[in-house]
């Protein structure tokens, strides 16, 4: 059994860095985020995959859509696991706002012993993404796409490449970018991290 597995990162908002996101709703791409997101599609048209999963996020089903139709109209699954870190109360404010919040510090600096407002930890979004993955790859040869969030993808390649959890500063995760690993019998290695969609 081998599996390959390009983890996509949905495109950019129109104020991606400007504020956390989390799971606030009706966080739609904008124009350039949507044309980031066909350029995208259009990448991902040399790869073969047989299944296209999603975050139930807007900005990530915008993604998938656009690669889905870059693909002839594939279908786009929606998957619960692959949501944004629950970051609760914090989801909607400005990063100003939140450098000044011990809680946040914590959360950015030892995430191995931190917890969101809404109780969330970086091991809990490890375990659920690693959880859905399992029974999908497991027992036949498959190549799948997944379209979510940076710190999802962040706690998968960190798991491939046995890295402790607050390891997670140490590489990038970019709006539309894919990361590919491949996993088999004898463990998982990435192959690409963080390809930028020109």
């Amino acid at each position: 059994m081998t599996a390959t597995i390009f983890l996509l990162r949905h495109a950019a908002h129109d104020n991606v860095g400007g504020f956390l996101a989390g799971r606030t709703p009706g966080i739609n791409l904008g124009p350039d985020g949507l044309a980031q997101a066909k350029r995208l599609g259009q990448t991902m048209k040399r790869e073969s995959f047989d299944a296209l999963y999603a975050s139930p996020r807007e900005r990530t089903q915008q993604t998938a859509r656009a690669v889905a139709e870059a693909r002839g109209g594939m279908a786009v699954e929606t998957a619960e696991a692959l949501d944004e870190i629950d970051f609760g109360d914090w989801s909607g404010s400005t990063f100003e706002v939140l450098n000044a919040r011990e809680d946040w510090q914590q959360w950015n600096s030892v995430r191995s012993l931190s917890q969101t407002p809404a109780g969330e930890t970086m091991l809990d979004v490890q375990q659920r993404a690693l959880g859905f993955l399992r029974p999908i790859i497991s027992g036949a040869d498959r190549r799948i796409a997944l379209v979510s969030h940076a710190d999802v993808i962040k706690a998968i390649v960190g798991h491939v490449l046995g890295l402790p959890i607050d390891s997670w500063q140490r590489f990038e995760i970019s709006p539309a970018s894919i990361t590919t690993i491949v996993v088999g019998n004898w463990g998982g290695k990435l192959i690409t991290l963080n390809e930028v969609t020109p």
